[in-house]
């Protein structure tokens, strides 16, 4: 309780609010400089912000020489720790593991049985988007593109969508995972249902479109970026 009404303090501050928001946006790490500039406020106010955030663990910082002599600078970005505010407390997280641990012991028929549903959660998070009459066929590349990732963002994904016209090819890069600490645990079942839950989003919007993974969080990467092939 005490961690929550801290968080929600921090965040009650509307530039502190908006600096955490740009920073889940640019996916990388920042400076008191760049979001002075940024928020067009003094630095030592920034850094004000920054430190405060830093307090409740929502970033993390560290410094980085210069190369150019004096002091090193430090860089600011997203905390890997889970924030969560509910009141009263759940711990939909153990439910997860729980459901998760459960489907697994089932084996291969229980692994399937995540795959289906991802999908057909992925399917639905995309049709409830669509236009009245429930398909895509009418939309234009943009529309699609754009209801692709307003998706993504409602599911936590923090995501990056860059479309090669020439190619063809969706570039999805996705640097948030709400399963993160659960697939540390069971990388393939729940990466095997997430692949799926995209699945579903994407197949719903591009009929006959190929999804390939080419990152993954789990092996390292800072991101799990995808690969979508749109038949014309």
């Amino acid at each position: 309780m005490e961690q929550t009404l801290k968080i929600t303090s921090v965040l009650s501050d509307p530039t502190r609010f908006h600096i955490y928001e740009y920073m889940t946006k640019v996916h990388r790490e920042v400076s008191v400089q760049e979001i002075a500039e940024k928020f067009h406020i003094h630095p030592n106010v920034a850094r004000l912000h920054l430190t405060k955030l830093e307090d409740v663990r929502m970033v993390v910082s560290d410094t980085q020489k210069t190369g150019k002599g004096g002091r090193p600078s430090r860089l600011y970005r997203l905390s890997d720790e889970v924030i969560g505010l509910y009141f009263p407390f759940r711990d939909y997280q153990l439910l997860a593991r729980i459901a998760i641990q459960t489907m697994a012991k089932l084996g291969p028929i229980g692994s399937e049985a995540l795959r289906e549903t991802g999908k057909r959660f992925g399917h639905e998070l995309i049709a409830s988007r669509l236009p009245h009459n429930g398909t895509a066929s009418a939309l234009t590349m943009a529309d699609k593109i754009a209801i692709m990732e307003e998706a993504a963002e409602a599911a936590g994904f923090l995501p990056q969508l860059h479309y090669d016209e020439e190619e063809g090819v969706l570039y999805l890069d996705i640097f948030n995972c709400p399963f993160k600490e659960i697939a540390a645990q069971a990388p393939d079942t729940v990466c095997g249902m997430h692949h799926a839950f995209l699945k579903g989003m994407v197949e719903t919007l591009f009929a006959g479109a190929e999804v390939a993974e080419t990152e993954n969080m789990m092996e390292g990467s800072r991101r799990c970026a995808y690969r979508i092939a749109i038949r014309p």
